[in-house]
């Protein structure tokens, strides 16, 4: 870099520099000195992992928040591999993840160095090699309690994990039995999951539990589900709790009144959970030996995120950038709903219930930094 400086500086104070054809070398010279800079900047922002510690692949379970597009290859309603989804993903693809860009999965094995962004398992342009670096199992609108997957005909957890099992025998074919146990006992696991219980599974069962109830029925889940996870080979786990759903945009206009304020029922739920989920993890860590089950605040960062868009550089918070921002969500977030818009890195939120790629990548970066060390 001193040499760039040094250089630029003797161009400028040159009558070499004033030619049109002397103007062209010297100005792509810069452009090709100044993207190299920017890489190597990029490059400094990535995780460096302590000695002898390797992360081969992040392998993802969960909802629609890490889902990349396993719904897009199912008989469901709950898809957005349409526009305006993804209007800020590779060129404007959108690919089947719930937002304009990325989600945290993909800014996880971006800052980790893996590569670019995790794909969906059933993703049918999956190469056999991209296997090796981890997959996504999540699908949109899953949940610990089994009602939930079935009322939206969507992967439930246990559809996830026998695609796990498939995913093992995949890679031993790839890369034989010695090197599918490494990456299977050394990659990170990332799990999302709790939302869509008790946003739209509750009303469902609320005639025979009550919130305390109904969070002990899904933590026995959640139980289940780790220690298969666990069986079947994974130790380093992170378990993003569930975030401060009644001030989605969704729950705001269901459930905030006139003034569209958080849904406080909803966002005590979530907290019941948090708190028995946490102490579950606690628990599974002292009875499964070598676990390094990690539970992962989202809610805390999240909430600050709404209660102070501005400090992370946000100007809306209440409302979603699809549509009037209030209700519309996946199928009702189409090309015939105008994007109210025009510039989405100011919204916090994408649609009526997922944030935008913004949001995701300062929590993403906040979390990872904060917790990577912890699965050592």
């Amino acid at each position: 870099m001193k040499f760039f400086l040094l250089f630029v500086e003797k161009m400028l104070s040159s009558s070499s520099v004033t030619s049109s054809s002397n103007l062209i070398v010297f100005f792509t010279f810069i452009m090709i000195m100044a993207s190299c800079f920017l890489f190597q900047t990029n490059q400094a922002q990535q995780i460096i992992l302590p000695k002898n510690i390797t992360i081969p692949a992040v392998i993802a379970f969960g909802d629609s928040v890490i889902d990349p597009g396993n719904n897009n290859n199912l008989q469901t309603l709950v898809k957005c591999n349409f526009h305006p989804y993804g209007r800020d993903f590779m060129g404007g693809i959108p690919s089947g993840r719930f937002s304009n860009g990325k989600i945290p999965t993909d800014f996880f094995v971006e800052e980790l160095g893996i590569k670019e962004f995790l794909p969906a398992y059933l993703d049918k342009t999956v190469k056999p090699l991209d296997l090796l670096t981890g997959v996504s199992f999540a699908s949109g609108a899953t949940g610990y309690d089994p009602l939930t997957s079935k009322i939206a005909s969507v992967l439930s957890l246990s559809d996830q994990l026998s695609l796990f099992k498939e995913y093992i025998e995949k890679l031993k074919q790839i890369g034989g039995e010695e090197r599918t146990k490494s990456i299977i006992a050394e990659s990170l696991y990332v799990t999302c999951v709790g939302s869509d219980d008790l946003a739209n599974t509750y009303p469902f069962r609320r005639n025979n539990y009550d919130f305390p109830a109904y969070t002990d029925l899904m933590i026995r889940s959640a139980s289940k589900f780790f220690q298969e996870l666990y069986r079947l080979g994974a130790r380093r786990i992170f378990v993003l709790d569930v975030p401060p759903i009644g001030c989605m945009p969704s729950q705001r206009t269901l459930g905030g009144g006139e003034e569209r304020k958080c849904a406080e029922e909803d966002n005590q739920a979530a907290l019941l959970f948090n708190s028995k989920l946490s102490s579950l993890i606690n628990s599974l860590n002292k009875k499964l030996p070598q676990s390094k089950i990690i539970f992962v605040d989202i809610y805390q960062p999240l909430l600050d995120i709404i209660q102070n868009p501005h400090s992370y550089g946000f100007e809306e918070a209440k409302d979603g950038c699809c549509g009037t921002g209030k209700l519309e969500v996946s199928i009702l977030c189409n090309d015939l709903v105008p994007v109210s818009c025009p510039d989405d890195s100011k919204y916090l939120f994408w649609d009526s219930y997922h944030p935008t790629e913004g949001v995701y990548r300062v929590l993403s970066a906040t979390l990872l930094r904060e917790y990577i060390s912890r699965i050592f």
